[in-house]
């Protein structure tokens, strides 16, 4: 395993790994509930040794295939920390009938919709965890809309540590079993996820439980930035033109900046895909503050999308995404509810993947970049699918109609087939 210090991606000032838990110290004074994070931090490994010893030839050697994969690239003493579910990387799949129908010649999916308890959100939970156990830490707590929280319920029940959750109660139900089923200590809030947020950090400090809460926890981006990590041995160690990230508080583009900029750093990729994110239209602040050219970002007072996940008032990691967009050169785009519900029907029924309405959203903003010509039709572009659909049914049915029933003869099939075909 490495050793790391821990860098402020606002002031720079680095910290040994024992010195800052979550924010940076100095810069961290500063929180405001209602504001993006200051201080975030991200891990520095030593580069230069590491180049040493890690690359293409070593992958090629290894057996493990789960997140230890990375060994050196991940903040840990030992990998039999990492909780027992994630056993290998996920499908990186080619969508050629989908490409050919929004105009884009080479289109793949960073299929995270067969993670253990659906969703991306199961790598960052798998690092905290694994964090907690080193620490020897008894319960580990977070606040989510859902997908993080079922995904820390899992992995603590996978190692037998105690988590607790708190979700807003307009959580889609389906989420909220999840967590019951794992056995989690489920906190409902009467309110919605920033409220959420805010009370879990509170409710941490009062009872010393390990947060895991995204971006305020580090190692959240540690463990989101396996994705890009596999993405760049899936494509045999090559570097896409785009990675599309659906966004919400903006910790899932924080990893895939950070997989490439530490391969940067290893001198095993010679450039970073550009990132292009994607919102909702009921919650963009992000897409604001990048289109209208500003560094402060203006919170979305009542975030109303269709897609839970990613409806974030107040983006945590967002001074980290604006820089991933503007180093990379990246582009941010908003999409309606419509829009989201037409991709998860595309997307459905030409690759077979199944999305929550967060996940289908990368698909949609890649038909609207490429009709905007900031993607061109010839450019390699990978879009994530972040979280399967039966996380949230019954937003998948506001796309569909189900037939009425038939009566049980092949004349009424005939005719129900019939009237299918006018």
């Amino acid at each position: 395993m490495s050793a790391y210090l821990l860098e402020c991606i606002d002031c720079g000032k680095r910290y040994p790994s024992n010195e800052a838990k979550y924010l940076c110290p100095s810069c961290g004074q500063s929180f405001q509930a209602s504001q993006p994070l200051p201080g975030l931090l991200r891990c520095i490994y030593d580069y230069e040794n590491l180049a040493k010893q890690f690359g293409p030839d070593v992958l090629a050697e290894r057996s493990e295939k789960g997140l230890g994969r990375w060994a050196e690239l991940i903040p840990l003493t030992s990998i039999k920390s990492l909780p027992p579910l994630i056993e290998s990387a996920t499908p990186l799949r080619p969508a050629l009938k989908l490409g050919h129908i929004l105009g884009l010649d080479d289109l793949w999916l960073k299929d995270d919709t067969g993670l253990p308890t659906a969703s991306l959100k199961d790598r960052a939970s798998a690092m905290v965890v694994a964090c907690a156990r080193e620490r020897a830490c008894k319960v580990v707590a977070t606040a989510s809309t859902g997908n993080a929280a079922t995904a820390l319920a899992g992995m603590a029940a996978s190692v037998d540590l105690e988590s607790v959750v708190f979700v807003p109660a307009s959580a889609p139900p389906a989420k909220l079993a999840q967590i019951a089923v794992y056995g989690s200590r489920l906190i409902p809030i009467d309110g919605n996820y920033d409220q959420a947020f805010s009370l879990s950090i509170e409710a941490c400090e009062e009872f010393d439980w390990y947060c895991r809460n995204t971006a305020y926890n580090p190692f959240t981006v540690e463990g989101k930035k396996t994705a890009a990590l596999e993405i760049w041995e899936q494509l045999d160690y090559s570097v896409p033109d785009w990675i599309v990230v659906p966004t919400g508080d903006g910790v899932i583009l924080a990893g895939i900046e950070k997989a490439f900029s530490d391969l940067a750093a290893l001198n095993l990729i010679d450039r970073i895909p550009r990132l292009a994110l994607v919102q909702a239209s009921g919650c963009q602040p992000l897409v604001r503050a990048i289109n209208e050219g500003r560094e402060e970002i203006v919170p979305e007072v009542k975030p109303r999308s269709i897609a839970d996940s990613i409806a974030v008032g107040v983006p945590r990691a967002g001074r980290w995404a604006l820089k991933a967009i503007s180093e990379s050169r990246g582009a941010a785009i908003a999409v309606s509810d419509e829009e989201i519900l037409e991709a998860m029907a595309l997307l459905g029924r030409t690759t077979g993947i199944f999305a929550e309405p967060a996940a289908a959203a990368s698909v949609a903003g890649v038909g609207k970049f490429l009709s905007k010509g900031i993607i061109k039709s010839d450019e390699r572009v990978v879009a994530l699918i972040t979280g399967n659909g039966l996380k949230d049914v019954p937003a998948a049915m506001k796309a569909f109609t189900i037939p009425k029933p038939v009566e049980s003869t092949i004349d009424a099939v005939r005719q129900f087939i019939k009237q299918g075909s006018r």
